[in-house]
């Protein structure tokens, strides 16, 4: 039984959780097998046409940035894979943390990284908050987690999805908050409070072969006077993007500064798409996601590091620009990074109250 479930509220069922729009089911084993048996005929994937582009990160200045407070320059990292560093308001601030070697329970098996994070653990700073989309081995590393509970100057924050929570107090990690779709928790910073609300995607949750849906998964809106963050988490196309927009429009008038000044939106693991497409966004669905929540500005993750699909590992980049090329848009309005590059923001128009 689903000890959260409230009959009221539609995403809830009796033994679990589901998607808004679309009902999953995880695939079958014969599902599963066909996909295997296809992609070995077919040779899948391709190897990569070039080593993904990876850079040395900007420590010093990083560094300095997580001391400046109400200085802060906004800026977002490239860590690799869905695991960003997000800098504003004065807080430094983390999404799916994953530092290990393979996304996997066991450390012999299961995908292994292509390029190192871009950032080690050690070299980071300190980190205030840590924001889970949800429970798969790639997006919740046990590993990092608890190095990250056990930093210097005291543990993160750790948001997580309705589940989530007891599993890393089993781990000691208690520093840590759970929400459902839509709830809030107002984070204090330098600056004033950061508002972080989880907010719904379309996938799935499981750590064992029993335990699909039994947990929930999202993504997360971090609204600070300075910056208006949009983290998806792994998700399919689903007109919850559209729903995140609404929700959010009365704080995001031209006069209060637009929409999201970043968006971080998967671009990766969407081949083929008969067995991803529920639970992943291709790159042509990332594009309409970065439209749907009026994001001035997006960065494309999950890709380049864990080869877990059919595509090629340097094709969602190179899909990238010849869809925004086709569209006309402009190459930093939705754009990618080497792993380890830092991307500065130019700081949201505040208000006078300075309130997000």
């Amino acid at each position: 039984m689903n000890p959260y479930h409230d009959p009221e509220k539609p995403h809830h069922r009796a033994r679990g959780f589901q998607n808004n729009y679309t009902e999953y089911q995880p695939k079958s084993l014969s599902e599963l097998l066909r996909w295997r048996r296809d992609a070995i005929r077919d040779h899948l994937p391709p190897p990569p046409l070039a080593p993904t582009p990876r850079v040395t990160p900007e420590l010093a200045w990083l560094h300095a940035n997580a001391l400046a407070g109400v200085q802060m320059t906004p800026a977002v990292t490239y860590v690799g894979h869905a695991t960003v560093m997000a800098q504003m308001d004065g807080l430094t601030v983390l999404t799916d943390p994953m530092f290990s070697q393979r996304a996997s329970p066991v450390r012999l098996v299961g995908p292994k990284r292509h390029t190192p994070p871009g950032i080690a653990l050690a070299e980071l700073p300190h980190v205030d908050l840590v924001l889970v989309s949800h429970n798969h081995y790639d997006h919740l590393d046990a590993a990092s987690v608890l190095a990250l509970n056990r930093q210097a100057g005291g543990a993160p924050l750790f948001v997580v999805p309705l589940g989530l929570k007891p599993w890393l107090a089993a781990r000691g990690i208690r520093h840590a908050v759970e929400l459902d779709w839509w709830d809030s928790i107002r984070v204090p910073s330098p600056g004033g409070d950061v508002e972080v609300t989880l907010v719904p995607a379309q996938h799935w949750s499981s750590r064992s072969p029993g335990d699909a849906m039994a947990t929930l998964w999202g993504g997360f809106a971090a609204l600070a006077p300075d910056c208006h963050l949009l983290f998806t988490g792994d998700t399919g196309y689903s007109r919850d993007f559209t729903d995140i927009r609404r929700h959010f429009q009365d704080r995001q008038t031209p006069e209060r500064g637009g929409g999201f000044d970043i968006a971080l939106i998967p671009i990766g693991a969407y081949a083929p798409r008969w067995f991803m497409s529920k639970q992943h966004v291709d790159v042509e669905e990332a594009l309409k996601i970065h439209g749907d929540v009026g994001a001035k500005r997006s960065l494309g993750i999950h890709w380049g590091v864990f080869t877990l699909t059919d595509e090629a590992l340097d094709e969602p980049p190179r899909k990238l620009a010849e869809l925004r090329s086709a569209q006309g848009m402009p190459e930093d309005e939705f754009f990618v990074t080497a792993v380890g590059e830092t991307r500065k923001l130019a700081p949201r128009v505040a208000l006078a109250s300075r309130g997000a």
